[in-house]
Formats: C-alpha cells, sequence, structure tokens
C-alpha cells in the first residue's frame, strides 16, 4: 500500500470515527503482534503512526501527501 492510500484510509477512518479510531489502530496493533500475525500488526502500526498525525493535526489529509 502506498503512503497517500494510507493516508486516505486513515482520513476516513479519523472522519468517521474521530480519535477513537487510533485507539482501534493501536488494539488492532497489539492483538495481532501476540497473535503472531506480524503483516497485519505492521499494517495496523503504520495506519496508527498517519492517524496519530492526522488526529494531532500533523498533516492534512486534505493536501496532497509529501514524504521525504
Amino acid at each position: 500500500m502506498k503512503a497517500g492510500d494510507f493516508c486516505e484510509l486513515a482520513a476516513e477512518l479519523v472522519d468517521e470515527h474521530g480519535p477513537e479510531a487510533l485507539h482501534f489502530a493501536l488494539r488492532a496493533t497489539a492483538e495481532y503482534a501476540c497473535e503472531g500475525i506480524e503483516e497485519r500488526a505492521w499494517f495496523w502500526y503504520a495506519m496508527s503512526l498517519f492517524l496519530t498525525d492526522i488526529v494531532n493535526r500533523h498533516i492534512d489529509p486534505d493536501r496532497p501527501l509529501v514524504v521525504h
């Protein structure tokens, strides 16, 4: 999944669930890691990074994402 796709999905989750979306992602990360499902754990960890930035207004999902 591309960074822009992660950002779009994260924005949709925040629009629908608000800051609680971050808690969902962190819980999913922990649960999948405990179950040994590493790929899904890493997905939700990466998603939590985007969610954190959106919730804290460090990135604006309505503007093009620039990754350096």
